[in-house]
């Protein structure tokens, strides 16, 4: 936020083009040469010797998401805002030590062309949305930022140093990854100062509850490989708590009307590529679906023993759900090459190992139980 004049500006930097010298007027320069992004201006109602007063509202009600543009790419209709049927949601709009959130129920109007919309909202001529905005107090300085290796298995941050010298290229990247550090650095095996908590959604229900936890649990296999006792942890979401708070890696548990779609996401220091928090979202018709592929693998699969396995083994897939999408919040890519190197990543989509017994199916060994070796070399670049 910058005054100019009688307005407040939100300005949106440009952080892909720096400079890492100490020279002011070169670091200058550089933010001079390339444009930056005035998201909004807002008027100031109010303005005292130690605060200023805006009102957020109109940035807050903006198709921020381009939710039209896409319902009319997809020849679902054409929609527009309608603001008596829009407000700020203050449910959802929350204030934490770190981290402010904002909540807006935005209806868009208009005349439904296809069928989509009808399967997921009572009235297609009127689809009511969400859309969040997030304002998160950057971390400190002391973190140090680690270079990508493309051996190293890890998602990374780009931008370009123009304070490079003329040898070496301009194109920089540094790993995505928390902040973590040892007690004891001297000592091969110690805990961390602040270990990596994620709080699994205390709506998940059991049988996949546990799953998911014992799978997530794989990390500290790689962990421990690199150094750490007890440094990454999974436990239940307490009553008290908020996902919304930037204080919690959260692991939660969504339901679609669709396939089990499952995303690991971050939120990152666009500066330095630490991981403020991750945020893993599963599918709750994952489960279903694996249990409907085996159910078709399998020989008389409404049998009470067989049926017993076909839902042990979608629970272990879930297990392999858990860890895939909590290593992307870890700062790991996909490894697309695991399935024919021994199942060496859980960062890979692993189809079910079959086996032919006395000309049956077998899926006892279906999914791996364990991370992978691959796995605790990327967390021991990453990490140790």
């Amino acid at each position: 936020f910058k005054k100019m004049g009688n307005k407040i500006m939100l300005i949106q930097p440009n952080l892909i083009f720096r400079s890492s010298s100490s020279n002011k007027l070169e670091k200058k320069s550089i933010e001079e040469a390339f444009a930056k992004s005035v998201l909004f201006g807002f008027k100031i109602y109010k303005s005292t010797k130690a605060d200023i007063f805006i009102d957020l509202t109109p940035f807050l009600m903006q198709d921020m998401h381009g939710v039209s543009d896409r319902l009319e790419k997809r020849g679902e209709g054409t929609y527009t805002i309608d603001e008596n049927r829009s407000a700020i949601f203050l449910e959802r709009t929350k204030n934490f030590p770190k981290n402010s959130e904002f909540d807006v129920m935005i209806t868009f109007s208009g005349i439904p062309t296809g069928k989509l919309l009808q399967t997921v909202t009572p009235s297609p001529k009127s689809v009511t949305v969400h859309q969040h905005h997030s304002f998160v107090e950057l971390p400190d300085k002391n973190y140090t930022p680690r270079k990508f290796d493309p051996r190293s298995g890890a998602n990374g941050l780009h931008f370009f140093d123009y304070s490079t010298p003329v040898n070496e290229t301009t194109k920089k990247t540094y790993i995505l990854r928390h902040r973590l550090k040892k007690k004891n650095p001297t000592e091969r095996i110690s805990e961390a100062i602040e270990p990596i908590i994620y709080y699994l959604d205390n709506g998940t229900p059991e049988p996949v509850r546990s799953a998911l936890i014992e799978g997530g649990m794989w990390w500290n296999q790689a962990f421990e490989n690199a150094g750490y006792k007890n440094a990454f942890r999974i436990e239940i979401l307490p009553e008290d708590a908020d996902p919304l708070d930037i204080r919690y890696n959260v692991i939660q548990w969504i339901h679609r009307s669709t396939r089990g779609w499952s995303y690991g996401a971050s939120v990152i220091d666009p500066r330095t590529g630490e991981i403020i928090k991750g945020q893993v979202s599963l599918g709750s018709l994952r489960v279903r679906q694996d249990y409907m592929i085996l159910h078709g693998l399998t020989e008389n699969p409404n049998d009470e023993i067989n049926n017993k396995k076909i839902i042990e083994t979608s629970l272990d897939r879930i297990r392999q759900l858990s860890a895939h999408e909590i290593g992307h919040t870890l700062g790991f890519a996909h490894n697309y090459l695991s399935s024919t190197s021994d199942r060496s990543s859980v960062m890979d989509y692993p189809h079910p190992k079959l086996e032919m017994i006395d000309g049956k199916i077998n899926i006892d060994n279906a999914y791996d139980k364990n991370i992978g070796d691959w796995d605790k070399v990327s967390v021991a670049y990453a990490y140790s």
